[in-house]
Order: C-alpha cells, then sequence, then structure tokens
C-alpha cells in the first residue's frame, strides 16, 4: 500500500512537471522551491508541538512532497532520481548503525552518538563540526556545535565552570557597553549568547525550544494586553506603559 502511494506521489509530479502538466510546477527551480521546503518543514514542527496528529499527518505529506519535487528536477536534468535519494540514505543508516546491522556492540545512546562521530569522519568529513546547517538559526546552531565538540572531549565538566565563563561575559559586555563601542558590543553579546547557549546542555535545556515557548508566552500575555485595552475602548497605542504593565502582571495571573 505505501509503495503503490508512494510511486503514485512520483507519477503525479512528473505529469506536473511534464509536457501538459502545470505551468508553475514545470517553472519551478531548486533555488526557486527553497522557501517552500523551509516554510513547510516549519508547518510539521508547529504540528508537533501543537500535538495534532491529523495535521502531522497533512503537514509530513506536504514536506515529502517538497523532496519528491526537487528529486523531480534533478532527474529531468540527469542528475539523480527519487531512486538515488532513497537508496542513499538506505545505505547511509545501514552503515552509521553497526551495532543494530553489523557485529559492533553499543549499549547505549552516548556510545552510538560518539561512534555516530567517528564513522562521519570516515565517510570523508574533515571536521567533526561539518554537518551543522549554516541556514539553521544562530542559537540553534551554536548548540549543535557545541554539542559535537562535547562529545570529542572539548568541554567544560562542571555546570558550575560553565556559568563562571557566563558571568565572566556579562561583565565584559558592561565594560564595552560602557565603552560605547558598537564592534565590540555586538562581539561580547555574541559571546555572552554562545556562553549560555553552552550552559543550557548542562541544564539539559534546548536554547531554541525554550526561547520558543518564552516567545509564545510573550505574545499570549501582550495579546490579553490588547483585549483588554480594546475592551475598554482604547487602543495598544493610547495607552501608557503603566496601564500596560499593570496589564502584564494580570496576565501572569490569567495565563499560563
Amino acid at each position: 500500500m505505501e509503495n503503490s502511494e508512494f510511486q503514485k506521489l512520483v507519477e503525479i509530479m512528473r505529469t506536473l512537471r511534464g509536457k501538459d502538466g502545470c505551468p508553475w510546477d514545470k517553472e519551478q527551480t531548486h533555488s526557486s522551491l527553497r522557501q517552500y521546503l523551509l516554510e513547510e518543514a516549519h508547518e510539521v514542527l508547529e504540528a508537533l508541538d501543537d500535538g495534532n496528529d491529523e495535521e502531522l499527518r497533512i503537514e509530513l505529506g506536504d514536506l515529502l512532497l517538497q523532496i519528491v519535487f526537487h528529486a523531480q528536477i534533478a532527474s529531468e536534468a540527469g542528475k539523480f532520481a527519487i531512486g538515488d535519494v532513497i537508496r542513499a540514505i538506505n545505505e547511509k543508516l545501514i552503515r552509521r548503525h553497526p551495532h543494530v546491522f553489523g557485529d559492533k556492540k553499543i549499549q547505549t545512546s552516548e556510545q552510538q552518538t560518539v561512534n555516530w562521530e567517528k564513522i562521519k569522519k570516515l565517510e570523508g568529513k574533515k571536521s567533526v563540526l561539518d554537518g551543522v546547517p549554516r541556514t539553521l538559526s544562530a542559537l540553534l546552531r551554536a548548540h549543535r556545535i557545541q554539542h559535537k565538540a562535547a562529545h570529542v572531549g572539548f568541554d567544560w565538566q562542571k555546570a558550575e565552570d560553565v556559568w563562571k565563563k557566563v558571568e565572566e561575559e556579562m561583565k565584559e559586555l558592561t565594560e564595552v557597553v560602557a565603552e560605547k563601542d558598537q564592534s565590540k558590543i555586538e562581539s561580547e553579546f555574541g559571546d555572552l549568547l554562545f556562553a549560555l547557549v553552552n550552559y543550557s546542555r548542562f541544564i539539559c535545556v534546548n536554547p531554541e525550544d525554550a526561547l520558543g515557548r518564552t516567545i509564545a508566552k510573550f505574545t499570549s500575555r501582550f495579546k490579553y494586553i490588547e483585549a483588554k485595552l480594546r475592551k475598554s475602548g482604547k487602543s495598544i497605542d493610547m495607552a501608557s506603559f503603566e496601564e500596560m504593565d499593570q496589564l502584564w502582571e494580570e496576565s501572569k495571573k490569567s495565563l499560563p
């Protein structure tokens, strides 16, 4: 069933890109589709965060469509086809799980992570840090890079020492802010964020998720302020800071 439906999707895409297909689909390139690939990935994440299985089913299909779309464009150019994409991931999964498909002994997920990085080096990766996409948000990219470095031993030993580094970076930022040197301020601010991301690993917090939840919380509380003001006949730009701050405190008691 699954295989026949997948083949049907591949054929639909081939038809859409064919001679009598859809003008829009025929015009698309790898570059023009880039934004849609990113959007669909984010919509999958949103469905996951919402715990909506029906929406997840739909959004995973939309994401799969993007993969088939790119493979079809590549096939038309004689580069590779969808079968090559599937074959490559099958081979990679088997190669990177020698404890499942071979005779290597691995007992824990930590051991598997270390072994995974070793295998990637054998595959031609020049650096342990290779494989972290440049297009990731800076916060998530910092987390992934630090995680990779830690797995080869380049890491702090205790959370307390990492926090001392955070405090050191805060002090340095305060000093350059006083100097009003914008380039130094940006540099030191980046160092502080990097140190905080490092600390997040030691307290088992994903910084991207944590910031995302804080943004959602802020948004919810700010909309509470707007709604309360509208109810009293005011727009947000008519309210004083004191009024908004009072409603903000009220929202903290009313909302999660």
